[in-house]
């Protein structure tokens, strides 16, 4: 099959003749007319109607016109996705994303990645809610959940892990729960924003659990909590995105991590396209590389018995961090609080 001609008959047919559609390919008149008619002999019929004052499709002109439109678009598209793929990343990123983790690792990736892409500029807006992609005009959504909207396509970057916790000092003081059902006697403080039943959820060998918790502390801000727990004042529910500095450190400790509470991930969002712009692939491919499993938060403190960090430990991190100097670099900075 003559690909060249069935390009040629489209336009020739879109045109509605052989000058209309030798101007619009950038050819002669003549090349149109003889890639026409070579077409023509090849599938062993007449296409167009011919006369000195206009052109017409025949009955199976038409029928092939519509299958060779398709052909073209597609090969366009193809181009076109070849020519996306390996364009300059550039323009405004316009996203959103979580305040939490915004602010604490977001925040100190930005300068790396627009140092790597400087014809880019990222417009983010930070915030709790889920934004309307489509009618508030985002590129893309940064986001932690547990179940998808419609119509969304959804990458995953990384886990989102949370571990009942609180400073060495309480346990020492209060004693250390053993089974989620230990909690009701401790000092929640609870996360109301996302837990108004004040239940918390865990699964395990044996099945769900969901343990009531109560205390002083009510809360509706997650990093609020977070200070309320380093001051000592309560037994908490937090995501290891937050505490992880701190059972790095050794200033939280995590307890009942046999017990999983219920699946969280963080993803990034976008509109269905068959044309993903350079600058949203890079950024996606960035914070991927970035927060590649095990997240650098969840790197360097135990999980066995609830124990805080320790030589093990910090020598399993110290590997981490010697592992790629770019890297490293980077992720060191972004544990800070």
């Amino acid at each position: 099959m003559n690909l060249v001609g069935i390009g040629i008959f489209a336009r020739v047919a879109e045109a509605k003749g052989f000058s209309a559609a030798a101007r619009k390919l950038g050819i002669s008149k003549s090349v149109v007319s003889k890639e026409v008619a070579k077409l023509e002999e090849s599938l062993g019929a007449r296409l167009l109607n011919r006369t000195t004052r206009q052109l017409s499709l025949t009955e199976v002109g038409a029928a092939f016109y519509d299958h060779c439109a398709r052909i073209v678009q597609e090969a366009e598209e193809a181009a076109l996705l070849v020519d996306r793929l390996h364009a300059k990343p550039r323009g405004v990123l316009k996203c959103t994303a979580p305040v939490a983790f915004a602010t604490m690792h977001i925040a100190a990736a930005l300068p790396e990645f627009l140092a790597q892409y400087p014809e880019v500029q990222v417009d983010m807006t930070v915030g709790d809610r889920f934004f309307d992609l489509a009618d508030e005009g985002f590129d893309l959504a940064i986001r932690i959940a547990r179940e998808l909207p419609p119509n969304i396509v959804a990458r995953k970057l990384a886990p989102i892990n949370r571990v009942v916790c609180a400073t060495p000092e309480y346990f020492e003081k209060h004693g250390v729960p053993a089974v989620p059902q230990d909690l009701a006697g401790h000092n929640c403080i609870v996360y109301t924003h996302a837990n108004p039943d004040s239940l918390w959820r865990f699964k395990s060998p044996e099945g769900d659990i969901a343990v009531p918790v109560r205390g002083n502390l009510r809360l509706n801000d997650d990093e609020v909590i977070w200070q309320a727990v380093l001051g000592g004042l309560g037994i908490s529910l937090l995501p290891t995105f937050t505490v992880g500095k701190d059972l790095q450190s050794g200033r939280l400790r995590a307890v009942l991590t046999e017990y999983t509470p219920g699946e969280r991930n963080l993803y990034a969002l976008y509109l269905p396209n068959r044309h993903l712009s350079a600058k949203v692939r890079v950024f996606i491919d960035f914070l991927l590389e970035r927060y590649e499993a095990p997240a650098y938060w969840d790197r360097g403190w135990s999980t066995l018995s609830g124990s805080a960090a320790g030589p093990a430990d910090e020598r399993v991190q110290r590997q981490d961090k010697t592992a790629g100097a770019t890297k490293a670099k980077s992720r060191s900075r972004d544990t800070a609080p």
